[in-house]
Protein backbone atom coordinates (compact mmCIF):
# COMPACT_ATOMS: atom_id res chain seq x y z
CA UNK A 1 0.00 0.00 0.00
CA UNK A 2 2.78 2.41 0.94
CA UNK A 3 4.55 1.62 -2.33
CA UNK A 4 1.42 2.36 -4.33
CA UNK A 5 0.94 5.71 -2.60
CA UNK A 6 4.60 6.57 -3.14
CA UNK A 7 4.28 5.91 -6.87
CA UNK A 8 1.06 7.88 -7.10
CA UNK A 9 2.25 10.93 -5.17
CA UNK A 10 5.90 10.84 -6.25
CA UNK A 11 7.92 11.33 -9.41
CA UNK A 12 7.02 9.24 -12.44
CA UNK A 13 9.67 7.59 -14.60
CA UNK A 14 8.35 7.82 -18.18
CA UNK A 15 11.29 5.95 -19.67
CA UNK A 16 9.66 2.64 -18.69
CA UNK A 17 6.25 1.09 -19.23
CA UNK A 18 3.64 1.61 -21.92
CA UNK A 19 3.59 5.16 -23.31
CA UNK A 20 -0.19 5.49 -23.18
CA UNK A 21 -0.20 4.56 -19.47
CA UNK A 22 2.61 7.03 -18.78
CA UNK A 23 0.72 9.81 -20.52
CA UNK A 24 -2.67 9.04 -18.98
CA UNK A 25 -1.25 8.74 -15.46
CA UNK A 26 0.60 12.04 -15.88
CA UNK A 27 -1.99 13.95 -17.92
CA UNK A 28 -5.14 13.34 -15.86
CA UNK A 29 -3.99 15.09 -12.67
CA UNK A 30 -2.27 17.71 -14.82
CA UNK A 31 -5.53 18.38 -16.68
CA UNK A 32 -7.48 18.68 -13.45
CA UNK A 33 -4.78 21.01 -12.15
CA UNK A 34 -4.88 23.16 -15.28
CA UNK A 35 -8.65 23.43 -14.99
CA UNK A 36 -8.27 24.46 -11.35
CA UNK A 37 -5.63 27.02 -12.38
CA UNK A 38 -8.00 28.47 -14.94
CA UNK A 39 -10.63 28.77 -12.22
CA UNK A 40 -8.54 31.50 -10.62
CA UNK A 41 -9.23 34.01 -13.39
CA UNK A 42 -12.62 32.57 -14.29
CA UNK A 43 -14.01 32.91 -10.78
CA UNK A 44 -12.65 36.46 -10.70
CA UNK A 45 -14.62 37.23 -13.86
CA UNK A 46 -17.80 35.48 -12.73
CA UNK A 47 -17.82 37.19 -9.33
CA UNK A 48 -17.20 40.71 -10.64
CA UNK A 49 -19.55 40.18 -13.58
CA UNK A 50 -22.41 39.01 -11.39
CA UNK A 51 -21.86 41.16 -8.28
CA UNK A 52 -20.43 44.38 -9.80
CA UNK A 53 -21.39 44.43 -13.49
CA UNK A 54 -20.15 44.39 -17.09
CA UNK A 55 -17.78 47.31 -16.54
CA UNK A 56 -15.89 45.42 -13.83
CA UNK A 57 -15.86 42.31 -16.05
CA UNK A 58 -14.37 44.39 -18.86
CA UNK A 59 -11.74 45.79 -16.45
CA UNK A 60 -10.48 42.31 -15.59
CA UNK A 61 -10.37 41.44 -19.31
CA UNK A 62 -8.52 44.62 -20.26
CA UNK A 63 -5.85 43.80 -17.66
CA UNK A 64 -5.09 40.36 -19.13
CA UNK A 65 -2.77 41.16 -22.07
CA UNK A 66 -0.64 43.56 -19.99
CA UNK A 67 -0.37 41.00 -17.19
CA UNK A 68 0.82 38.32 -19.61
CA UNK A 69 3.35 40.65 -21.26
CA UNK A 70 5.14 41.41 -18.00
CA UNK A 71 5.33 37.73 -16.99
CA UNK A 72 7.49 36.68 -19.95
CA UNK A 73 10.78 36.71 -18.00
CA UNK A 74 9.47 34.19 -15.54
CA UNK A 75 7.81 32.09 -18.25
CA UNK A 76 11.14 31.69 -20.05
CA UNK A 77 13.06 30.55 -16.95
CA UNK A 78 10.25 28.15 -16.03
CA UNK A 79 10.24 26.51 -19.46
CA UNK A 80 14.02 26.11 -19.51
CA UNK A 81 13.92 24.57 -16.03
CA UNK A 82 11.26 22.05 -17.03
CA UNK A 83 13.23 20.88 -20.06
CA UNK A 84 16.50 20.48 -18.15
CA UNK A 85 14.89 18.81 -15.12
CA UNK A 86 13.13 16.20 -17.26
CA UNK A 87 16.26 15.36 -19.26
CA UNK A 88 18.59 15.15 -16.24
CA UNK A 89 16.02 13.05 -14.42
CA UNK A 90 15.83 10.70 -17.42
CA UNK A 91 19.65 10.50 -17.48
CA UNK A 92 19.81 9.85 -13.68
CA UNK A 93 22.23 12.79 -13.26
CA UNK A 94 21.56 13.77 -9.63
CA UNK A 95 24.27 16.45 -9.46
CA UNK A 96 23.07 18.42 -12.49
CA UNK A 97 19.45 17.92 -11.47
CA UNK A 98 20.13 19.49 -8.06
CA UNK A 99 22.02 22.43 -9.55
CA UNK A 100 19.27 23.02 -12.12
CA UNK A 101 16.56 23.12 -9.46
CA UNK A 102 18.57 25.43 -7.19
CA UNK A 103 19.46 27.86 -9.96
CA UNK A 104 15.86 27.88 -11.20
CA UNK A 105 14.59 28.91 -7.77
CA UNK A 106 17.13 31.74 -7.59
CA UNK A 107 16.27 32.99 -11.08
CA UNK A 108 12.56 32.91 -10.18
CA UNK A 109 13.25 35.24 -7.27
CA UNK A 110 15.18 37.65 -9.51
CA UNK A 111 12.36 37.68 -12.07
CA UNK A 112 9.77 38.25 -9.33
CA UNK A 113 11.61 41.29 -7.99
CA UNK A 114 11.91 42.77 -11.49
CA UNK A 115 8.17 42.36 -12.12
CA UNK A 116 7.26 43.79 -8.70
CA UNK A 117 9.29 46.92 -9.48
CA UNK A 118 8.54 47.41 -13.18
CA UNK A 119 4.91 46.25 -13.28
CA UNK A 120 3.25 48.98 -11.18
CA UNK A 121 5.33 51.66 -12.94
CA UNK A 122 4.18 50.80 -16.46
CA UNK A 123 0.59 49.76 -15.73
CA UNK A 124 -1.17 53.10 -16.21
CA UNK A 125 0.93 54.22 -19.22
CA UNK A 126 0.17 50.93 -20.99
CA UNK A 127 -3.55 51.18 -20.26
CA UNK A 128 -3.59 54.73 -21.66
CA UNK A 129 -1.63 53.62 -24.72
CA UNK A 130 -4.30 50.99 -25.39
CA UNK A 131 -7.09 53.58 -25.28
CA UNK A 132 -8.73 51.74 -22.40
CA UNK A 133 -12.25 53.17 -21.91
CA UNK A 134 -12.56 55.60 -18.99
CA UNK A 135 -15.14 53.47 -17.15
CA UNK A 136 -12.79 50.47 -17.28
CA UNK A 137 -9.45 52.21 -16.67
CA UNK A 138 -9.30 52.52 -12.86
CA UNK A 139 -10.51 48.97 -12.23
CA UNK A 140 -7.98 47.48 -14.66
CA UNK A 141 -5.17 49.53 -13.12
CA UNK A 142 -6.05 48.45 -9.57
CA UNK A 143 -6.21 44.78 -10.61
CA UNK A 144 -2.81 44.89 -12.33
CA UNK A 145 -0.94 46.81 -9.62
CA UNK A 146 -2.12 44.48 -6.84
CA UNK A 147 -1.29 41.42 -8.96
CA UNK A 148 2.23 42.64 -9.74
CA UNK A 149 3.01 43.55 -6.13
CA UNK A 150 2.02 40.04 -5.08
CA UNK A 151 3.56 38.23 -8.05
CA UNK A 152 6.00 36.14 -5.99
CA UNK A 153 3.33 33.57 -5.14
CA UNK A 154 2.39 33.09 -8.79
CA UNK A 155 6.06 32.89 -9.82
CA UNK A 156 7.08 30.28 -7.27
CA UNK A 157 3.99 28.13 -7.66
CA UNK A 158 4.41 27.92 -11.42
CA UNK A 159 8.19 27.46 -11.26
CA UNK A 160 8.20 24.71 -8.63
CA UNK A 161 5.15 22.92 -9.99
CA UNK A 162 6.95 22.95 -13.37
CA UNK A 163 9.99 21.35 -11.72
CA UNK A 164 7.78 18.72 -10.08
CA UNK A 165 6.15 17.97 -13.43
CA UNK A 166 9.61 17.65 -15.02
CA UNK A 167 10.23 14.95 -12.42
CA UNK A 168 7.01 13.27 -13.50
CA UNK A 169 4.95 14.36 -10.47
CA UNK A 170 1.71 15.95 -11.62
CA UNK A 171 -0.35 14.85 -8.61
CA UNK A 172 0.99 16.97 -5.75
CA UNK A 173 0.82 20.27 -7.70
CA UNK A 174 -2.82 19.29 -8.36
CA UNK A 175 -3.54 18.65 -4.68
CA UNK A 176 -2.06 21.99 -3.66
CA UNK A 177 -3.89 23.81 -6.45
CA UNK A 178 -7.27 22.31 -5.55
CA UNK A 179 -6.84 23.46 -1.96
CA UNK A 180 -5.91 27.00 -2.94
CA UNK A 181 -8.53 27.23 -5.69
CA UNK A 182 -11.16 26.57 -3.03
CA UNK A 183 -9.53 29.28 -0.93
CA UNK A 184 -9.61 31.67 -3.90
CA UNK A 185 -13.34 31.14 -4.44
CA UNK A 186 -14.10 31.80 -0.76
CA UNK A 187 -11.94 34.94 -0.72
CA UNK A 188 -13.42 36.19 -4.03
CA UNK A 189 -16.95 36.03 -2.65
CA UNK A 190 -15.92 37.48 0.71
CA UNK A 191 -13.94 40.42 -0.70
CA UNK A 192 -16.43 41.32 -3.46
CA UNK A 193 -19.89 40.27 -2.25
CA UNK A 194 -19.42 40.95 1.47
CA UNK A 195 -16.71 43.64 1.75
CA UNK A 196 -17.54 45.28 -1.62
CA UNK A 197 -13.90 45.74 -2.69
CA UNK A 198 -14.80 45.37 -6.38
CA UNK A 199 -12.06 44.51 -8.89
CA UNK A 200 -9.36 45.04 -6.24
CA UNK A 201 -11.01 42.32 -4.14
CA UNK A 202 -10.59 39.60 -6.77
CA UNK A 203 -6.96 40.65 -7.27
CA UNK A 204 -6.22 40.31 -3.54
CA UNK A 205 -7.99 36.93 -3.44
CA UNK A 206 -5.84 35.63 -6.27
CA UNK A 207 -2.57 36.94 -4.81
CA UNK A 208 -3.23 35.42 -1.37
CA UNK A 209 -4.29 32.05 -2.80
CA UNK A 210 -1.27 31.81 -5.11
CA UNK A 211 1.07 32.59 -2.22
CA UNK A 212 -0.39 29.69 -0.21
CA UNK A 213 0.04 27.31 -3.17
CA UNK A 214 3.66 28.43 -3.58
CA UNK A 215 4.44 27.69 0.09
CA UNK A 216 2.94 24.19 -0.24
CA UNK A 217 5.02 23.48 -3.36
CA UNK A 218 8.22 24.64 -1.66
CA UNK A 219 7.55 22.31 1.30
CA UNK A 220 7.01 19.39 -1.11
CA UNK A 221 10.20 20.11 -3.03
CA UNK A 222 12.29 20.24 0.14
CA UNK A 223 11.09 16.74 1.09
CA UNK A 224 12.41 15.15 -2.15
CA UNK A 225 15.91 14.58 -0.80
CA UNK A 226 16.26 11.16 -2.41
CA UNK A 227 16.28 12.65 -5.92
CA UNK A 228 18.35 15.78 -5.36
CA UNK A 229 20.46 17.55 -2.78
CA UNK A 230 19.34 21.14 -2.30
CA UNK A 231 22.19 22.67 -0.33
CA UNK A 232 23.00 26.40 0.00
CA UNK A 233 25.60 26.16 -2.79
CA UNK A 234 23.00 24.84 -5.26
CA UNK A 235 21.15 28.17 -5.03
CA UNK A 236 24.25 30.20 -5.96
CA UNK A 237 23.85 31.19 -9.62
CA UNK A 238 26.13 29.17 -11.88
CA UNK A 239 26.89 31.27 -14.96
CA UNK A 240 27.05 28.40 -17.44
CA UNK A 241 23.99 26.61 -16.07
CA UNK A 242 21.94 29.78 -15.66
CA UNK A 243 22.73 30.76 -19.24
CA UNK A 244 21.61 27.32 -20.45
CA UNK A 245 18.35 27.72 -18.51
CA UNK A 246 17.79 31.14 -20.06
CA UNK A 247 18.89 30.01 -23.52
CA UNK A 248 16.48 27.07 -23.50
CA UNK A 249 13.67 29.10 -22.03
CA UNK A 250 14.23 32.35 -23.93
CA UNK A 251 12.39 31.23 -27.09
CA UNK A 252 9.40 30.28 -24.94
CA UNK A 253 9.61 33.65 -23.20
CA UNK A 254 9.88 35.43 -26.54
CA UNK A 255 6.93 33.40 -27.80
CA UNK A 256 4.86 34.46 -24.80
CA UNK A 257 5.99 38.07 -25.30
CA UNK A 258 4.92 37.94 -28.94
CA UNK A 259 1.54 36.49 -27.98
CA UNK A 260 1.15 39.18 -25.33
CA UNK A 261 2.20 42.06 -27.57
CA UNK A 262 -0.10 40.82 -30.32
CA UNK A 263 -2.87 40.49 -27.74
CA UNK A 264 -2.20 44.07 -26.64
CA UNK A 265 -2.43 45.29 -30.24
CA UNK A 266 -5.66 43.31 -30.69
CA UNK A 267 -6.89 44.53 -27.28
CA UNK A 268 -6.54 48.07 -28.59
CA UNK A 269 -8.81 47.07 -31.48
CA UNK A 270 -11.17 45.37 -29.03
CA UNK A 271 -11.33 48.51 -26.90
CA UNK A 272 -12.39 50.52 -29.95
CA UNK A 273 -15.61 48.47 -30.13
CA UNK A 274 -16.72 49.60 -26.65
CA UNK A 275 -17.45 48.10 -23.23
CA UNK A 276 -19.99 45.50 -24.42
CA UNK A 277 -17.53 43.91 -26.85
CA UNK A 278 -14.77 44.00 -24.22
CA UNK A 279 -17.08 42.24 -21.74
CA UNK A 280 -18.11 39.63 -24.33
CA UNK A 281 -14.48 39.07 -25.32
CA UNK A 282 -13.51 38.62 -21.66
CA UNK A 283 -16.21 35.98 -21.15
CA UNK A 284 -15.19 34.21 -24.37
CA UNK A 285 -11.52 34.09 -23.41
CA UNK A 286 -12.41 32.63 -20.00
CA UNK A 287 -14.34 29.85 -21.74
CA UNK A 288 -11.46 29.59 -24.22
CA UNK A 289 -9.10 29.04 -21.28
CA UNK A 290 -10.98 25.89 -20.30
CA UNK A 291 -11.33 24.69 -23.89
CA UNK A 292 -7.56 25.05 -24.33
CA UNK A 293 -6.75 23.11 -21.16
CA UNK A 294 -6.60 19.64 -22.77
CA UNK A 295 -4.35 21.02 -25.52
CA UNK A 296 -1.96 22.68 -23.07
CA UNK A 297 -2.09 19.60 -20.82
CA UNK A 298 -1.06 17.20 -23.56
CA UNK A 299 1.58 19.69 -24.71
CA UNK A 300 3.15 19.75 -21.22
CA UNK A 301 2.80 15.98 -20.84
CA UNK A 302 4.51 15.39 -24.18
CA UNK A 303 7.33 17.79 -23.26
CA UNK A 304 8.02 15.90 -20.02
CA UNK A 305 7.68 12.51 -21.71
CA UNK A 306 9.98 13.50 -24.60
CA UNK A 307 12.50 15.14 -22.25
CA UNK A 308 12.86 12.10 -20.01
CA UNK A 309 13.12 9.63 -22.90
CA UNK A 310 15.59 11.73 -24.88
CA UNK A 311 17.64 12.06 -21.70
CA UNK A 312 17.58 8.25 -21.51
CA UNK A 313 18.39 7.99 -25.26
CA UNK A 314 15.05 6.33 -26.08
CA UNK A 315 13.99 8.07 -29.28
CA UNK A 316 11.89 5.04 -30.23
CA UNK A 317 9.66 5.69 -27.21
CA UNK A 318 9.36 9.35 -28.17
CA UNK A 319 8.02 8.44 -31.60
CA UNK A 320 5.55 5.92 -30.16
CA UNK A 321 4.42 8.33 -27.44
CA UNK A 322 3.81 11.10 -29.97
CA UNK A 323 1.39 8.92 -31.94
CA UNK A 324 -0.47 7.94 -28.77
CA UNK A 325 -0.56 11.52 -27.50
CA UNK A 326 -1.93 12.78 -30.80
CA UNK A 327 -4.85 10.37 -30.76
CA UNK A 328 -5.64 11.20 -27.15
CA UNK A 329 -5.33 14.98 -27.49
CA UNK A 330 -7.31 15.35 -30.71
CA UNK A 331 -10.01 13.00 -29.43
CA UNK A 332 -10.55 15.10 -26.31
CA UNK A 333 -10.59 18.31 -28.40
CA UNK A 334 -13.35 16.93 -30.63
CA UNK A 335 -15.51 16.21 -27.59
CA UNK A 336 -14.90 19.72 -26.23
CA UNK A 337 -15.83 21.35 -29.53
CA UNK A 338 -19.15 19.49 -29.47
CA UNK A 339 -19.79 20.71 -25.91
CA UNK A 340 -18.99 24.32 -26.81
CA UNK A 341 -21.42 24.20 -29.74
CA UNK A 342 -24.15 22.71 -27.56
CA UNK A 343 -23.70 24.71 -24.35
CA UNK A 344 -22.07 27.94 -25.56
CA UNK A 345 -24.95 30.21 -24.52
CA UNK A 346 -25.11 28.74 -21.01
CA UNK A 347 -21.36 29.22 -20.63
CA UNK A 348 -21.51 32.91 -21.56
CA UNK A 349 -24.48 33.48 -19.22
CA UNK A 350 -22.31 32.46 -16.28
CA UNK A 351 -20.53 35.78 -16.69
CA UNK A 352 -23.30 38.17 -17.67
CA UNK A 353 -27.07 38.41 -18.14
CA UNK A 354 -26.89 41.28 -20.66
CA UNK A 355 -28.52 39.93 -23.83
CA UNK A 356 -26.33 41.94 -26.22
CA UNK A 357 -23.17 40.56 -24.60
CA UNK A 358 -24.54 37.00 -24.50
CA UNK A 359 -25.55 36.97 -28.18
CA UNK A 360 -22.21 38.38 -29.29
CA UNK A 361 -20.33 35.87 -27.13
CA UNK A 362 -22.20 32.89 -28.57
CA UNK A 363 -21.44 34.01 -32.15
CA UNK A 364 -17.75 34.36 -31.31
CA UNK A 365 -17.55 30.91 -29.66
CA UNK A 366 -19.03 29.26 -32.74
CA UNK A 367 -16.38 30.92 -34.89
CA UNK A 368 -13.58 29.60 -32.67
CA UNK A 369 -14.90 26.08 -32.03
CA UNK A 370 -13.18 24.05 -34.77
CA UNK A 371 -9.88 25.82 -34.11
CA UNK A 372 -9.43 23.92 -30.84
CA UNK A 373 -8.79 20.72 -32.78
CA UNK A 374 -6.06 22.46 -34.78
CA UNK A 375 -4.53 23.79 -31.56
CA UNK A 376 -4.46 20.24 -30.19
CA UNK A 377 -2.15 19.22 -33.03
CA UNK A 378 0.05 22.29 -32.53
CA UNK A 379 0.44 21.87 -28.78
CA UNK A 380 1.25 18.16 -28.86
CA UNK A 381 3.89 18.38 -31.59
CA UNK A 382 5.36 21.58 -30.14
CA UNK A 383 5.53 19.90 -26.73
CA UNK A 384 7.63 17.06 -28.14
CA UNK A 385 10.00 19.52 -29.84
CA UNK A 386 10.38 21.60 -26.66
CA UNK A 387 10.97 18.51 -24.53
CA UNK A 388 13.74 17.51 -26.93
CA UNK A 389 15.38 20.90 -26.45
CA UNK A 390 14.20 22.54 -29.68
CA UNK A 391 12.48 25.67 -28.37
CA UNK A 392 13.34 27.83 -31.39
CA UNK A 393 11.02 26.16 -33.91
CA UNK A 394 7.81 26.69 -31.87
CA UNK A 395 8.92 30.29 -31.32
CA UNK A 396 9.21 31.03 -35.05
CA UNK A 397 5.89 29.35 -35.75
CA UNK A 398 4.29 31.58 -33.12
CA UNK A 399 5.81 34.68 -34.69
CA UNK A 400 4.45 33.73 -38.11
CA UNK A 401 0.94 32.83 -36.94
CA UNK A 402 0.53 35.67 -34.44
CA UNK A 403 2.35 38.64 -35.93
CA UNK A 404 2.33 37.91 -39.65
CA UNK A 405 -1.15 36.40 -39.77
CA UNK A 406 -3.48 37.21 -36.86
CA UNK A 407 -2.90 40.92 -36.29
CA UNK A 408 -3.08 42.00 -39.98
CA UNK A 409 -6.12 39.78 -40.60
CA UNK A 410 -7.97 41.23 -37.58
CA UNK A 411 -7.34 44.82 -38.59
CA UNK A 412 -7.94 44.06 -42.27
CA UNK A 413 -11.38 42.52 -41.66
CA UNK A 414 -12.27 45.37 -39.29
CA UNK A 415 -11.36 47.91 -42.00
CA UNK A 416 -13.25 46.09 -44.77
CA UNK A 417 -16.43 45.67 -42.68
CA UNK A 418 -16.77 49.31 -41.59
CA UNK A 419 -20.25 50.73 -42.07
CA UNK A 420 -22.53 53.42 -40.70
CA UNK A 421 -23.92 50.94 -38.19
CA UNK A 422 -20.44 49.62 -37.31
CA UNK A 423 -17.98 52.49 -37.81
CA UNK A 424 -15.04 50.48 -36.41
CA UNK A 425 -15.96 47.31 -38.31
CA UNK A 426 -17.42 43.94 -37.35
CA UNK A 427 -16.23 42.67 -33.94
CA UNK A 428 -16.16 39.12 -35.37
CA UNK A 429 -12.80 40.08 -36.90
CA UNK A 430 -11.22 39.48 -33.47
CA UNK A 431 -11.97 35.77 -33.59
CA UNK A 432 -11.97 35.01 -37.31
CA UNK A 433 -8.33 36.11 -37.32
CA UNK A 434 -7.62 33.84 -34.34
CA UNK A 435 -9.20 30.83 -36.06
CA UNK A 436 -7.15 31.35 -39.24
CA UNK A 437 -3.91 31.63 -37.26
CA UNK A 438 -4.66 28.42 -35.31
CA UNK A 439 -5.40 26.35 -38.41
CA UNK A 440 -2.35 27.54 -40.35
CA UNK A 441 -0.22 27.12 -37.21
CA UNK A 442 -1.18 23.45 -37.02
CA UNK A 443 -0.20 22.89 -40.65
CA UNK A 444 3.18 24.63 -40.24
CA UNK A 445 3.92 22.79 -36.97
CA UNK A 446 3.18 19.39 -38.53
CA UNK A 447 5.58 20.12 -41.40
CA UNK A 448 8.34 21.30 -39.06
CA UNK A 449 7.87 18.27 -36.82
CA UNK A 450 8.20 15.84 -39.73
CA UNK A 451 11.23 17.45 -41.36
CA UNK A 452 12.86 19.35 -38.47
CA UNK A 453 16.04 18.54 -36.51
CA UNK A 454 14.45 18.42 -33.05
CA UNK A 455 15.66 14.81 -32.63
CA UNK A 456 19.25 16.09 -32.43
CA UNK A 457 18.70 18.77 -29.75
CA UNK A 458 19.18 16.73 -26.55
CA UNK A 459 21.35 18.48 -23.92
CA UNK A 460 22.33 15.67 -21.55
CA UNK A 461 25.11 13.91 -23.44
CA UNK A 462 27.20 17.07 -23.79
CA UNK A 463 26.82 18.10 -20.15
CA UNK A 464 27.51 14.61 -18.84
CA UNK A 465 30.74 14.38 -20.80
CA UNK A 466 31.81 17.80 -19.57
CA UNK A 467 31.15 16.78 -15.99
CA UNK A 468 33.22 13.62 -16.45
CA UNK A 469 36.15 15.64 -17.77
CA UNK A 470 36.05 17.87 -14.69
Amino acid sequence: MAGTLARFFGAQDMTQGKPWKNLVQFAIPLLIGNIAQQLYNTVDSIVVGQYVGDTALAAVGAAGPILNLLLVLFMGVSTGAGIMVSQYFGARDKKMLSLTVGNSITLAMICSILIMVVGPLVTRPLLRMLNTPADVYDGAAAYLIIYFLGIIGCSYYNMISGILRGLGDSVMPLVFLLVTTGLNIVLDIAFVAIFHWGVAGVAWATVISQFVSAVLCIIKLLTMRGMMELKPRTYIPDGRLSWKLIKLGLPAGVTQAIFSMAAIVVQSLTNSFGTSVIAASTAIMRVDGFAMMPNFTFGIAMATYAGQNIGANRLDRVEEGTRVGMWMGVGVSVVLVAMILLFGEWLIRMFTSTEEVVNLGVRMLRILAVGYIAMGVTQILSGVMRGAGDTMTPMWISIITTVVLRVPIAYGIAYLTRSQAQPTGAPECLFISLLVSWVLGAVITAICFKFGKWREKGIVEHDTEAAAQE
